[in-house]
């Protein structure tokens, strides 16, 4: 994803493989979540899995998914994008006649400003039928109450949405915030944001957390949300810790119909009829 142009674009990835890519909870038994669910605990010797620590299904008990492996983009046939006010005027026709599956539109950030492309990225998407869904980039010198609050007075409540994302980044180039906070406060103010955001909207927020904020301060936080990773130079299970992730950025400089420029191009970490349950499970259709 992509913040206002005082952000530059970063990289990330390892060097390391790992036999298994699949959709599910790697490394489990070793992940202990302390009494609040929000920080790791001590370990214990006795067996953990993904139902008794609540994971199942990314905590959605009644949508149910395959165990999808994929190693590489191609291996995922299901892909969208997303768009800002940087990929100017777009041809959602085209973006839809060329194979994109979904798209999510940048809407807010902070608590003061919108996207200047959002309100029409929103009607021409869903006119053109591609499922879309809106995006919040986080401002981390603004309480997450205020946060929310902006986006829900932006972003019109509509049942055939997508989720809602946070887009939760460090910003060590902005003008006005490159405080890094604590992970108790962190973690804090994203669960007052996204917990305003599920009441309001009916669906849970979807988390996009790059590695780098991942790694300095959401390992074993929010369980409860499905997670949008970014790797643009490995697969994410070689890069995240003990997490397993719905969406995967796998590229900034992707080409779509309809788009001029590079475009932020997503793998869904499903199979094509995981695609159809899980886009009916949240649009409610």
């Amino acid at each position: 994803m992509m913040i206002e142009e005082t952000q530059a674009p970063r990289r990330l990835g390892g060097q390391s493989t790992g036999a298994n890519r699949r959709l599910g909870w790697k490394g489990l038994i070793a992940l202990c979540v302390g009494a609040a669910g929000l920080m790791l605990g001590g370990c214990q010797s006795s067996s953990l899995d993904a139902k008794s620590l609540g994971l199942t299904e990314l905590a959605y008990p009644h949508l149910e998914l395959g165990q999808f492996a994929g190693h590489k983009p191609s291996d995922f046939p299901v892909h969208g994008i997303d768009v800002s006010k940087y990929q100017g005027e777009i041809d959602w026709d085209a973006v839809r006649d060329g194979g994109i599956a979904f798209a999510y539109l940048k809407a807010t950030e902070g608590g003061d400003r919108l996207d200047e492309k959002f309100n029409d990225n929103w009607r021409a998407a869903k006119a053109a039928g591609v499922p879309r869904g809106a995006y919040h980039f986080w401002y981390h010198c603004r309480p997450g109450i205020e946060q929310a609050a902006w986006f829900i007075r932006n972003v019109p409540k509509d049942r055939s949405a997508l989720p809602p994302v946070i887009d939760v980044e460090w910003t060590p180039f902005s003008p006005t915030c490159t405080k890094r906070p604590a992970r108790e406060d962190l973690i804090r103010e994203v669960t007052a944001m996204a917990d305003k955001l599920e009441a309001h909207y009916g669906q849970r927020p979807i988390l996009y957390i790059p590695i780098d904020v991942h790694r300095d301060r959401m390992v074993g936080a929010f369980p409860r949300h499905e997670v949008w990773a970014r790797a643009v130079a490995d697969h994410p299970d070689n890069v995240y810790e003990n997490r397993a992730f719905r969406f995967w950025q796998y590229t900034e400089k992707g080409t779509v119909p309809g788009i001029s420029g590079g475009v932020d191009k997503n793998a869904f970490a499903g199979s094509r009829s995981d695609w159809a349950a899980w886009l009916k499970h949240h649009q409610g259709s």
